[in-house]
């Protein structure tokens, strides 16, 4: 891995936490609260300025509820192109109430086609 593509990591990794973050409507100084970290590195960790340790990881995903699973979840770029590839990176940085939307739209879609073929 380049220093280049390490600090890409970096700095998605601190996007997917402001994101988590402000979706559960936390400020930084909350999120900080929570975690046992400062506020100032809060923010830096978001920025991708700095290069979190395991145990920082591990505070931040304590302060945010969350499982380190669901941080790294969909994180890295997608290599195949697939149907539910695509379909997973149009919504993976759409809110949480637009994803359980497109969740209700999807079963409905798949309800119907199943009871299409009954008939």
């Amino acid at each position: 891995m380049t220093d280049e593509s390490k600090s890409e990591l970096v700095k998605r990794i601190g996007e997917r936490i402001r994101k988590i973050r402000k979706e559960m409507n936390l400020s930084q100084e909350q999120l900080a609260e929570r975690s046992g970290l400062h506020t100032n590195y809060v923010g830096q960790v978001e920025r991708g300025e700095k290069n979190l340790t395991l145990e920082t990881l591990e505070k931040v995903v304590g302060g945010l509820h969350i499982s380190l699973e669901e941080l790294f979840r969909y994180i890295g770029p997608m290599e195949q192109k697939d149907a539910l590839s695509q379909i997973i990176e149009l919504l993976v940085e759409r809110s949480s109430v637009d994803q359980e939307m497109v969740l209700r739209i999807l079963i409905s879609i798949l309800e119907w086609e199943d009871k299409k073929h009954i008939l």
